[in-house]
């Protein structure tokens, strides 16, 4: 044993048995992993140990008990002690209780050791050691990068001189420019062909491809059910038949009407908050001219009307329209809010009609008439009048003077009616009266369900001025040519009509959206029926339409139809589209349609339902005013007010004038029809609505075309005192029959 020079006890000959290794031979520099330079570094401390001798103030003093070191302690003869856990100094033993210590802790450090003692870097990689197959794939893509850039810049393309590269650089914006051509070229054509494939399909299931006959319908109403461009695939239609072995066209109006009692009758028409001019409109043309309200001629003085009221219908207005609409309440007291947001296909027309099951009141029957009204369901339900408006008929505000108002009842009926829609009230109460006094029938010739009862109560006296052959359109049985009686009220069932302008394609089958008429009964159904309430959304008038098949009593259900005098605006150029239309010229159209009548016609009856259709006349969809699918344009430029109007009279002289005609529009307007010739000397029968009406000019227009005008034209009233002058001059006896003749002719024209 020998003392070292810490003068510590050794064993003599340690060094000539362990040879000394060189310290760079244990390092090795190419390792590439950390775990290899942790233990090539522990190797070192265990070398350097051996050798180098380690100073005396790393050690405290309790630690030395004896000065002998234990020699099983060595290097030699036990593993390599681990990290220490504690917070003690590097290579300070963690057991205290142990006197012995390995040969490296009595060695000097070695200078590769002095930075050993950074415990935090010992596992981490410093960043400039990189590993050797590391290097070498780095400098694989750094040569592949070098090569592939020299070979394309010594490419013969490859520009060299300046001038090269600007000429390139002038060829590579032009083709980025081309591309961009290309590009918005592209765009164009792929927008062209979505319009067309748009355009395509439109066309492709609009069912309004060609002019609807509509000389037919007003020849014969009854059979244009066969004339529709696409007939129905079922044997039957959902509306009552009429029996069409006859051609010849049914009377309206008919014998006795006026002695039936008025219908009452609540307008609803659409409108949005915005709409205040149409309102006005309205309200100041066909919703309160006596015209429209009493009929042609000296009219009934406003008794069919007077149970009619017209109430505008809208949804809940916008913030900006709240106090417009306000102030429009109070001021004419004739708009009704619904408890919904504003539409047109979601809902509201369901809501208006739930609305007027419960707030729908109309005026009582005021005048006596010789066919008492029915007494339905709901003829006992009252309210108190509400505030009139200005428009509102004149015998409500008559009654409203007298201090003592009677109380309004229920209406027979609730129409729905688009603001572009020009309503002839007078027209349209005298159709749905007839309606309502017709006896039901079975529908398809099967007895119904539900007979109607009539029972008769009692009869008054006998009225010889009055004549009610009205060819069985009372609910009483009027069989019998001529009943002068004045018969009181009968106990029937409600009646269930569903009036308007019937569609009919391949599609669908409902009435026309501009106006429709739903009887009260189909309105307290549809607004309690809780399948109903589940088709509201869609196009409202086709939805309307399903509410009829829903309904439990749906055969009995009378689908009424109007085709002839239901028409769009001369203007509009739609399919529904002609001039204005009057009863006489409906005559004429009726005679020239005579000979179809003979041929067409019963070919059409006679061939099957199932198989195709003879073609329509392109004579049955001619007008004078108007041709589908072409604007309008006046028959002669720069023609005054009074012409251009009468221009738009379907058959009319001033709509046939055109250029180089020796006809002048002066002439044409002086041998006009009046009023009393175009009425043919009735009350009704004429234009029930025109539609489309999208131009508040156009409804002007219509207004003075249907509500203005002489009874008499000029030409008629030099006839008139013509023939008056030559009766003057033949007085005698042998001239009476053709005075009487001749006053006969006056009263016509």
């Amino acid at each position: 044993m020998a003392l070292n020079a810490a003068g510590m006890l050794r064993p003599a000959g340690a060094n000539a048995r362990r040879p000394q290794p060189s310290l760079l031979d244990d390092y090795d520099s190419t390792s590439s992993t950390d775990s290899d330079r942790i233990h090539g570094r522990t190797r070192l401390v265990a070398t350097a140990a051996t050798s180098a001798p380690r100073p005396d103030f790393l050690y405290p003093h309790h630690h030395i008990q004896s000065g002998r070191s234990s020699v099983s302690s060595t290097a030699t003869s036990t593993p390599l002690p681990s990290r220490s856990t504690s917070p003690l100094p590097q290579f300070y033993t963690s057991n205290p209780s142990s006197s012995c210590t390995s040969d490296s802790e009595s060695e000097p450090p070695s200078e590769f050791l002095r930075n050993r003692n950074l415990w935090w870097r010992e596992n981490r990689r410093s960043w400039w050691s990189v590993s050797r197959r590391r290097r070498r794939r780095d400098g694989r893509i750094v040569r592949f990068l070098k090569r592939w850039t020299r070979r394309l810049v010594r490419h013969p393309l490859f520009p060299s001189q300046p001038i090269t590269i600007v000429s390139q650089s002038r060829a590579f914006e032009c083709a980025a420019h081309f591309d961009h051509a290309i590009q918005v070229l592209t765009l164009i054509l792929l927008s062209v062909f979505a319009i067309f494939l748009t355009l395509l399909l439109i066309y492709i299931l609009n069912p309004d491809k060609e002019p609807l006959p509509w000389r037919a319908y007003c020849s014969n109403p009854h059979l244009t059910a066969h004339f529709d461009p696409y007939p129905s695939s079922s044997a039957e239609y959902p509306f009552h038949p009429v029996d069409t072995s006859s051609t010849k066209p049914p009377q309206f109006p008919p014998a006795g009407l006026d002695s039936l009692s008025p219908a009452g009758v609540l307008v609803g028409v659409f409108s949005i908050d915005s709409s205040f001019e149409r309102r006005m409109l309205v309200r100041t043309t066909w919703a309160a001219h006596p015209r429209s309200r009493e009929g042609a001629g000296d009219g009934d003085g406003g008794v069919g009307t007077s149970r009619t009221i017209v109430r505008f219908i809208l949804g809940q207005p916008r913030k900006d329209w709240e106090r417009r609409i306000k102030l429009e309440m109070e001021t004419f007291n004739d708009i009704i809010i619904l408890p919904i947001t504003e539409n047109m296909n979601r809902g509201k027309t369901h809501t208006f009609f739930s609305w007027a099951a419960i707030n729908a009141w109309v005026p009582p029957v005021y005048s006596n008439t010789s066919v008492s009204p029915p007494l339905f369901s709901y003829s006992n339900h009252t309210a108190s009048p509400p505030a009139l408006a200005p428009h509102d008929s004149a015998y409500a505000w008559e009654d409203l003077s007298t201090g003592t108002p009677q109380s309004w009842v229920r209406p027979d009926y609730v129409v729905k009616a688009d603001d572009d829609s020009f309503v002839m009230l007078a027209e349209l109460e005298a159709r749905l009266r007839v309606e309502l006094h017709t006896k039901p029938k079975s529908n398809h010739g099967r007895a119904p369900e539900f007979p109607t009862m009539l029972r008769t109560t009692e009869t008054s006296a006998a009225s010889p001025n009055t004549s009610t052959n009205s060819g069985g359109l009372a609910a009483q049985d009027m069989s019998e040519p001529h009943l002068n009686t004045a018969v009181a009220p009968q106990v029937v069932d409600d009646p269930l009509v569903y009036w308007g302008y019937l569609v009919t394609n391949r599609l669908h089958k409902f009435m026309a959206g501009e106006l429709y008429a739903l009887s009260w009964s189909l309105v307290d159904w549809a607004a309690k029926d809780p399948a109903v309430k589940g088709v509201t959304r869609g196009a409202e008038d086709k939805q309307t339409a399903k509410w009829m098949t829903l309904h439990p009593r749906s055969n009995e259900v009378r689908w009424a139809s109007e085709r002839c005098w239901i028409y769009d605006h001369p203007r509009s150029g739609t399919v529904y589209s002609h001039g204005y239309l009057y009863p006489s010229e409906a005559t004429r159209i009726k005679r020239s349609m005579m000979s179809y009548m003979d041929k067409t016609f019963i070919e059409v009856l006679t061939s099957p339902l199932g198989g195709t259709s003879p073609s329509i006349p392109a004579a049955w969809s001619y007008s004078t005013v108007s041709t589908f699918g072409v604007r309008y344009v006046p028959p002669l430029p720069e023609l005054s007010i009074r012409h251009s109007v009468e221009a738009l009279v379907e058959g009319s002289d001033m709509s046939m004038i055109r250029e180089g005609s020796p006809m002048t529009p002066e002439y044409a307007w002086t041998h006009r029809e009046g009023r009393r010739k175009r009425y043919e000397g009735k009350r009704v029968g004429g234009t029930v609505v025109v539609h489309f009406i999208k131009k508040n000019i156009w409804y002007l227009e219509t207004a003075l075309a249907l509500l203005e005008g002489e009874e008499q034209s000029e030409f008629e009233k030099f006839q008139s005192q013509e023939i008056e002058k030559a009766l003057a001059r033949t007085p005698t006896h042998s001239h009476m029959t053709t005075r009487r003749a001749a006053r006969t002719q006056h009263r016509l024209l």
